[in-house]
């Protein structure tokens, strides 16, 4: 019996060994005419013209998204995003889903971004607004008036519109925005942008980005 035991015991621990890990390495995807850096390439897939977030994982510390694919272009200073949204239905009807726009963005610890949630904020005043990362914990610039933005599992047009030269951002989800989809930072100025989760699953497609770089040359895709 105890051989037995130490048999099942030892094909058990080399089934660990043999098992592959999950590839958590970083790369590019191609998608929408860009190439998109994603911090764990793994965690998206581009099938049938939907890019899709698979995995949905924790946020890091300091408290702020990790979970986005950043768009290679130069910094924009002035920038619209246009996106089709999905947010991942199990996680609608459990009440807790993001989706979000990065823009502005510097480095991992400067960017700006807004959050599309299944909450108002006065239900969660870190969900559904825009947030300003600055070396530390996401803080809320926008006020806290307005209401859900995702509030069923079905595609919804999102549009972000973002002037460096006056740091505001407005946000409008299926032709709609209110006071806590706007806001203005001075802070960051021009940057890149992209798309994500703050730690859920979602899909995307249709996305557009048009807008004026640093350097003044105007982009359009």
């Amino acid at each position: 019996m105890m051989r037995t035991a130490s048999v099942l015991s030892l094909l058990f621990f080399a089934s660990l060994v043999s098992a592959p890990a999950q590839d958590s390495s970083p790369g590019t995807i191609e998608a929408f005419g860009y190439q998109w850096r994603a911090p764990i390439l793994a965690d998206w897939k581009m099938e049938n013209g939907v890019l899709n977030l698979l995995t949905p994982r924790p946020s890091t510390q300091p408290r702020r998204p990790a979970q986005y694919l950043l768009a290679d272009t130069a910094d924009f200073l002035k920038v619209t995003v246009e996106a089709e949204m999905q947010p991942e239905p199990k996680a609608v009807r459990n009440r807790r889903n993001s989706m979000i726009i990065v823009y502005a963005w510097k480095d991992k610890d400067h960017f700006n971004y807004a959050h599309l949630s299944v909450d108002s904020a006065t239900q969660v005043v870190v969900h559904n607004g825009i947030f300003h990362v600055y070396g530390g914990d996401r803080v809320r610039i926008s006020s806290t008036e307005g209401p859900a933005t995702l509030t069923d599992g079905q595609w919804h047009k999102v549009k972000l519109v973002y002037d460096g030269r006056s740091g505001r951002v407005d946000v409008w989800v299926n032709g709609q925005t209110s006071p806590s989809m706007r806001a203005v930072d001075m802070s960051l100025s021009a940057g890149k942008v992209g798309i994500g989760s703050f730690f859920d699953m979602g899909m995307f497609r249709n996305i557009k980005i048009t807008g004026e770089t640093a350097k003044g040359v105007k982009q359009s895709q």
